[in-house]
């Protein structure tokens, strides 16, 4: 396999009118298919609500994040966490980037990205997972007692060697 491999999805963002008289809305992740090409689009348009779908948008897999795909493919509803921007100029949302890796949408998550998720559909599922049993192997867990749960005679013992 390749050292990076990776798929194309197309990431649907839709617009919600709030309710109130303040006229104000918010954009959200409608969800994720499979690359569809071209140019984003409106999909759907109403005085309530707008869809916008943005193909093109690219997840690879990374060797360093692999126990981050592993997280996720061992999930009941494996997922994709896409950053969402909001363009200044027209106010419009757009998916910045994305990733399979639980650990690095957390990363973004404490960089103050807004980031939602999206089951993934089970190809997509089952591309990420194959790549994870080729490629990671969890940690064997090593549990040592902290030092300061040692009692004042482990301490002595320790030191004395008695």
């Amino acid at each position: 396999m390749s050292d990076r491999p990776t798929q194309r999805i197309s990431v649907v963002l839709e617009r919600m009118r709030l309710p109130g008289p303040w006229g104000a809305e918010r954009w959200e992740l409608a969800g994720v298919v499979p690359d569809v090409g071209g140019e984003p689009r409106t999909i759907v348009e109403s005085p309530e609500r707008v869809q916008r779908l943005h193909p093109g948008v690219e997840v690879a897999l990374y060797r360093d994040e692999a126990e981050g795909y592993y997280l996720n493919a061992t999930t009941d509803t494996p997922s994709v966490f896409v950053s969402i921007r909001l363009d200044e100029a027209t106010g419009d949302a757009y998916p910045f980037q994305a990733t399979l890796s639980y650990n690095e949408a957390a990363r973004w998550m404490d960089g103050s990205e807004r980031v939602e998720r999206a089951v993934v559909w089970p190809e997509l599922a089952e591309w990420m997972a194959q790549w994870v049993e080729e490629n990671y192997r969890p940690e064997p867990k090593r549990r040592e007692r902290p030092k300061s749960f040692v009692g004042k005679e482990g301490r002595l013992r320790e030191k004395t060697g008695r």
